[in-house]
């Protein structure tokens, strides 16, 4: 039996009744079976010296080790190997649940995919604070809804303004790149403009989804699953994410992610290509009947092999800088420097989003140039 106490912490979001001065009394109890197994009893017990003054809570965590696994559970709680990473993941549970506490909530108020991730120790009190926060908001509160969504918002409050930078400066950056790389052929490859900015716009948000930094909330594969499948499974969903404690992810499952989004890439690209193109065949089909003299100017532009091309370049170029620019320059360099002043976080972002949607767009035409696709007018 092992007892860790927290004391002399404000409370908030408290309304107990009590008569008397200098009163104790328990706002809230807990107790969970915990997988591995662990059975956590969580009391919360607030003392006040006036009626609504200097209230402090002193919780206490009690927990003892139950049978299997040699008593060790998979938090270290008992002897030989457990680990930090045991450790972490109990620490986490514990400080997830007294933030829960401390709330009014308990996981049973939880989607059950996040509180399965709690109860195994993989989420840290911070993301249970800011899943709490971002309850707040309607518009949040729905898209929490949705596990997608709920992984991501989670990982980073501001995913949803990302994705609204990256859609809404989408077509500007497009056709200002494409103006700059075709300058005076501008007008005459406006068949290759219009196909590629709405290549580009349909695979804006999946380029925002796919390398976003996540918080693992699925549940563990079936045990008859295949390796590759496990591998993967486990493999985070940016490669250069951070880990929070109770997790880790080695060189391989780092390079695994950049393989897996990378082929999820490719489908995408692949099929937003097939789309713009064959949009744009359709127009310049409709203007050549309607016009004769444009049809010596324009030609269909070629689908399969476009598509296949926009699809490697979404797999290889677009997976790298967008991975890079989540992972290492977001999430790693400007959340820890600007984590307390929101607005200035974002704006930041937006410039480095917008310089890396007209860079691509820069390097779209050069490579379609290169590989054949497209080949400048005179």
């Amino acid at each position: 039996m092992a007892t860790a106490s927290f004391s002399n912490l404000p409370t908030r979001a408290f309304s107990p009744s009590y008569h008397n001065r200098h009163q104790s009394f328990v706002i809230n109890n807990i107790t969970r079976q915990i997988p591995n197994p662990h059975l956590i009893n969580f009391s919360l017990t607030c003392t006040s010296s006036t009626p609504n003054k200097n209230k402090t809570c002193r919780p206490t965590v009690i927990f003892a080790s139950g049978g299997g696994k040699g008593g060790g559970g998979s938090w270290g709680s008992g002897g030989g190997g457990g680990g930090g990473d045991d450790d972490a993941g109990f620490h986490n549970c514990t400080e997830a649940i007294f933030a829960l506490a401390k709330a009014g909530r308990t996981l049973g108020d939880l989607p059950k995919d996040l509180a399965g991730a709690i109860e195994a120790g993989r989420v840290p009190a911070a993301i249970v604070k800011r899943y709490l926060e971002l309850e707040k908001s309607p518009v949040f509160r729905w898209l929490l809804n949705f596990g997608g969504f709920r992984e991501r918002l989670l990982a980073d409050d501001l995913f949803l303004a990302k994705v609204a930078m990256e859609c809404g400066v989408g077509v500007f950056t497009k056709t200002a790149a494409e103006l700059e790389r075709r300058r005076e052929n501008f007008s005459k490859e406006l068949d290759f403009v219009f196909a590629d900015v709405v290549m580009a716009i349909i695979a804006d948000f999946m380029l925002v989804w796919l390398p976003a930094p996540t918080i693992s909330l699925r549940p563990p594969l079936a045990m008859s699953t295949g390796p590759i499948a496990k591998f993967f499974f486990n493999c985070p969903d940016n490669a250069f994410q951070v880990a929070f404690a109770g997790t880790s992810y080695s060189l391989l499952q780092r390079i695994g992610a950049i393989v897996r989004n990378g082929a999820k890439l490719f489908a995408v690209g692949t099929s937003a290509s097939l789309v713009g193109v064959g949009i744009t065949n359709a127009l310049i089909n409709a203007r050549k009947a309607l016009d004769t003299s444009f049809a010596g100017e324009a030609e269909d532009v070629p689908i399969i092999s476009t598509s296949v091309a926009y699809g490697v370049y979404m797999a290889v170029s677009s997976n790298l800088r967008y991975q890079v620019l989540a992972g290492v320059i977001e999430q790693r360099i400007l959340e820890p420097l600007l984590h307390e002043n929101k607005i200035i976080l974002a704006a930041i972002c937006f410039a480095f989003r917008t310089g890396n949607t007209f860079l691509g767009s820069l390097m779209w035409v050069d490579y379609a140039r290169w590989v054949g696709i497209q080949k400048i007018r005179e």
